[in-house]
Order: C-alpha cells, then sequence, then structure tokens
C-alpha cells in the first residue's frame, strides 16, 4: 500500500506546525563600550616620565614621579566614568553618578601637566599652559559625566527609586557571575552567560517601565540571580580546575532553565500592562458614554 510522503516541508492537511522563535542575536542589547583605546593610552602616555624620572636630581625624581601619579589616577578615573555613563546611558531610569569621575580625571590630567612642566627656577607660564591644555582638551575628548537623573520626572519618586535600587543590586550580581565565569576560560559558556544576561536585562527594563512590575519580579530580581550568582561561582571553581562535563552540562541546563523562566515571567509582565491600558481604556469609553458625549457626525 502506497504511503503518502511526510516530511518537514511537505503539503499536509491540517494545522501547520508551528515556527520556533528565533533565536536571539548573540549582540542583541548591547552597545559598544567607549572605555577602550582613547582611554588606554591615557595609561601609557605618562610612562616617558618614569624615564626621565630617573635621569634627574632628586627634585626632578619627585616632580615627575608625581605627575606619573596624577595622570595615572586620572586615567584610572577617566576609564571608570566611561564606564559608569555607559551604565547610566544602557538604563531607562537612573540617576546621576554620585562621583564625577570624568570631571576629576580632566581636573588631575591638568594637575598632572602642570607638574610635569615644572622646571627648577622657571617660569609657571608654562606648567600653567600645559595645565590648562591638557584639563580643557580632557574635556572635549571625554565629555562631561551625567549631572542629572534620568527617567524620573513626574513620576512616583518613591517608587521609582525603589526600582533603581532593585536594578543596581541585580546588575551587581550579573557583573558577579560574568567574573566569576572568565575563571573558567572558556568563551562559549561566556557567551551562554552573556546571552542570559541579555535576556535578565530584557526585564530589568520592563521593570523599570513600569514600577508596578517590581513586586512580581522582584523573586527574579533578588533570590533567583543571587541563587545564578552563587552556582555560577561554584561551577566556576570546580570547572577550572577538573573541566567536569557533567557538571558543566548541569550549569548549561540551569542557564536554560533560568533564561526561560526569566523570558516568560516578562512576557507575563507585559501582557498584564496590555490588560491595564485595556481597562483603562474601556473605563474612559464608559465615562465619556455615561456623559452623553457623540463624536459628531460632520456637517
Amino acid at each position: 500500500m502506497a504511503q503518502r510522503y511526510g516530511g518537514d516541508f511537505s503539503p499536509k492537511s491540517g494545522a501547520p506546525k508551528p515556527a520556533s522563535a528565533p533565536a536571539a542575536h548573540p549582540y542583541h542589547g548591547k552597545t559598544r563600550t567607549r572605555a577602550g583605546g582613547r582611554v588606554n593610552f591615557l595609561f601609557l602616555a605618562p610612562f616617558p616620565l618614569l624615564i626621565t624620572a630617573f635621569m634627574s636630581d632628586p627634585v626632578g625624581l619627585a616632580t615627575d614621579l608625581a605627575a606619573f601619579g596624577l595622570l595615572v589616577l586620572a586615567a584610572w578615573l577617566t576609564r571608570e566614568g566611561l564606564k559608569a555613563e555607559d551604565a547610566y546611558h544602557a538604563r531607562k531610569i537612573a540617576r546621576r553618578p554620585a562621583i564625577p569621575r570624568k570631571i576629576f580625571g580632566s581636573v588631575l590630567t591638568g594637575a598632572g601637566l602642570f607638574v610635569a612642566g615644572i622646571t627648577p627656577g622657571g617660569s609657571l607660564i608654562v606648567p600653567v599652559i600645559f595645565g590648562v591644555l591638557g584639563l580643557v582638551l580632557h574635556g572635549f575628548a571625554f565629555g562631561l559625566d551625567p549631572l542629572t537623573d534620568k527617567g524620573m520626572e513626574g513620576i512616583d519618586a518613591f517608587q521609582q527609586d525603589r526600582v533603581a535600587r532593585a536594578v543596581t543590586e541585580a546588575e551587581k550580581h550579573l557583573s558577579a557571575m560574568r567574573d566569576a565565569i572568565l575563571r573558567a576560560g572558556d568563551r562559549n559558556l561566556l557567551a551562554r552567560v552573556e546571552a542570559f544576561q541579555t535576556t535578565a536585562r530584557d526585564m530589568f527594563r520592563t521593570v523599570e517601565d513600569d514600577p508596578r512590575d517590581l513586586t512580581a519580579a522582584r523573586k527574579f530580581l533578588v533570590v533567583y540571580l543571587m541563587g545564578a550568582r552563587d552556582a555560577t561561582v561554584k561551577f566556576a571553581d570546580i570547572y577550572a580546575r577538573s573541566r567536569d562535563a557533567q557538571a558543566r552540562a548541569d550549569y548549561e541546563a540551569l542557564l536554560t532553565d533560568l533564561e526561560q523562566n526569566f523570558a516568560a515571567r516578562t512576557r507575563e509582565m507585559l501582557l498584564d500592562d496590555k490588560s491595564d491600558l485595556d481597562v483603562e481604556i474601556e473605563l474612559l469609553r464608559e465615562r465619556l458614554q455615561r456623559e452623553g458625549l457623540r463624536p459628531d457626525s460632520g456637517e
């Protein structure tokens, strides 16, 4: 008896097989960090001062070493300021950085160049010019720190503070996970952790859009992420020593479960937000009908 071919791509009667959701792009939700090449150059630029320092008299030695220290500290503050600014722009609701690191970096750059330009018995005009140019050019190159809070206008400040604190703590757990998995020395595992971080941050953004979702998401942001962090730390220590295949499989299964549950909870919160909107629209329509308002038929 002839049997009809029934492959995946052959025509069939009945409902079609549902297509699976496309996998997220590995760079989804990521932006290029600015704490890179230019900032690294700031760390390299002061090193000639170490050479001249040990070829000078004691006063020159102290001056060059002091300038070197100021410039390296300025470079470090600038890099940390750029990281803080990237985190500020990545979030819809954020407080301004508590310490204006880039501004301090500009000031220390100017101070370092001022000290480097001092010569025994020389005029202070040249060091002052160096210092002012360093401060101004650093400010133009790297900009100022964010000086205002973002996304808090016209919204309940108490609720936004709760959301900001919860998201900040959750971000710390994600950073700890990434730092721990780096010890495992496996790029595929790092990519899996980063994919989970992207899913978790989708939930963060959803909560920031509607702070009422914080209650439903708090267990995920606190309990589950803390457990994921602790599991990642323990796994990284074990895997770095033994390369245990079973431990790796169990850990990847855990990441998959976490990713699916975070995504499902985020979808539920979005559906709840849509339901709330539908209710508001329906209530407004009913109120308009009670008021006897009707759209003009047009004349």
